[in-house]
């Protein structure tokens, strides 16, 4: 027994640590071929224009983009957001990063016990969240389609309401999912939304990839669908850059008033010079522009990687073709462990996230996350022949069964 383990809090028991951060931990992302991290690429980081509108900022504001802000976010930000998503300012919190968004609305939402239902796979910062608030998290898997997906949320709800439990929010990310890539039709929100009212419980909208579409047709939010019994998550990480660490929750006031309240007890407010720095860049047509050229990298980045993987990856390795977003997800025959094969693959070089930290129920072993939007093509090429080659040689060997 440590000197302090009688000092600590009851929740410090439901942290669990992020493979992927422990990853970054033990190597240099550079010397590695790394699939491992949602990394942005240094790429799309528009140095010259931030530079330009940094001082454009400064000479606007002048000390004003440094002090104190207001808790809900510098009014041009929230107006800026309010615009582009064609919602009531008055709907608008900016957040120190969409995770930032997904935790204060657990913190808000959810009592120690109460069910939080989600796909499974699932983002596994927000499992983070909810486990440290010591929620009861119930992961639910389907096949593709409304109805396969309307009977299996009705098992897992009637299934809590047998054991005595609140629903209080589903927690989804239906645009190119983290981590599988994925992304929920327009009746499968439907279907989702319906089940929300018919059960009286909320649905967080977890949307940082939303505008990095590469094919297909955009479809409509599930917000849009009910604005008032869902909350939608957005992030300036993926279209901006992360080291902003801004994001927005757009939700009905009554709800924005407790995060409100919750949030000057976090951080008082968000970045205030960073806030300035994205209206402007929002307002000047900067961020479109820069995300054009963005969406444009990574659509020939996901090709590549995509044409790679049938190129060299052994028979019984199936993978999903995202149409946006930054990752695509790996499936190996059943029995290959890709925890176990993990420590092999970095050892040789390459690095992936094990597809079982996102499930919450120890399933999905025999999968990884795969990201394409941070190393060059280059590497991108290399990495997955390293891959591949690795693969095959254990199936072959059955090392990693």
């Amino acid at each position: 027994m440590g000197m302090y383990d009688n000092k600590f809090s009851k929740d410090v028991g439901s942290f669990f640590r992020s493979p992927v951060r422990e990853i970054f931990k033990r190597v240099d992302l550079n010397a590695i071929y790394s699939f491992a991290g949602g990394y942005p690429s240094a790429e799309t980081f528009p140095l010259e224009d931030i530079r330009r509108t940094m001082s454009e900022v400064i000479d606007r504001y002048g000390g004003k983009a440094f002090q104190y802000g207001a808790t809900q976010g510098v009014t041009e930000l929230r107006e800026a957001v309010a615009a582009r998503y064609a919602v009531p300012v008055e709907r608008v919190q900016i957040t120190s990063s969409s995770q930032q968004g997904i935790d204060v609305c657990t913190r808000i939402l959810a009592d120690p016990g109460d069910v939080v239902l989600t796909s499974n796979p699932s983002y596994l910062g927000a499992l983070q969240s909810f486990r440290s608030y010591r929620t009861d998290v119930r992961g639910v898997s389907h096949q593709n389609g409304p109805g396969a997906l309307r009977e299996a949320y009705e098992k897992a709800i009637s299934q809590a309401e047998a054991d005595g439990k609140r629903i209080k929010f589903l927690y989804m990310i239906p645009d190119f999912q983290n981590p599988s890539g994925e992304s929920l039709t327009l009746q499968e929100r439907k279907v989702l939304v319906e089940l929300a009212r018919i059960h009286d419980f909320l649905i967080i909208e977890d949307s940082p990839y939303r505008e990095l579409r590469y094919d297909g047709q955009h479809i409509p939010t599930m917000y849009s669908l009910d604005p008032d019994r869902v909350v939608h998550l957005g992030s300036f990480s993926k279209i901006f850059a992360p080291g902003f660490r801004l994001g927005w929750i757009i939700a009905h006031p009554d709800i924005l008033d407790k995060i409100y309240v919750c949030k000057q007890s976090l951080d008082l407010c968000p970045p205030v010079f960073d806030q300035y720095v994205a209206a402007e860049f929002l307002g000047s047509g900067r961020l479109d522009a820069n995300l054009k050229k963005t969406i444009e990298l990574y659509k020939s980045k996901r090709d590549l990687m995509l044409g790679l993987l049938e190129k060299h990856m052994p028979d019984g390795v199936c993978w999903t073709s995202p149409e946006g977003g930054l990752f695509l997800f790996l499936t190996l025959p059943d029995g290959f462990d890709s925890v176990r094969f993990y420590d092999r693959a970095l050892d040789a070089g390459v690095a992936y996230v094990a597809g079982v930290f996102f499930h919450t129920d120890g399933s999905g072993v025999n999968t990884m996350r795969m990201n394409f939007s941070f190393m060059s093509p280059e590497r991108i090429t290399e990495g997955i022949r390293l891959l591949s080659s690795l693969v095959r040689e254990a199936l072959d060997s059955k090392v990693s069964q």
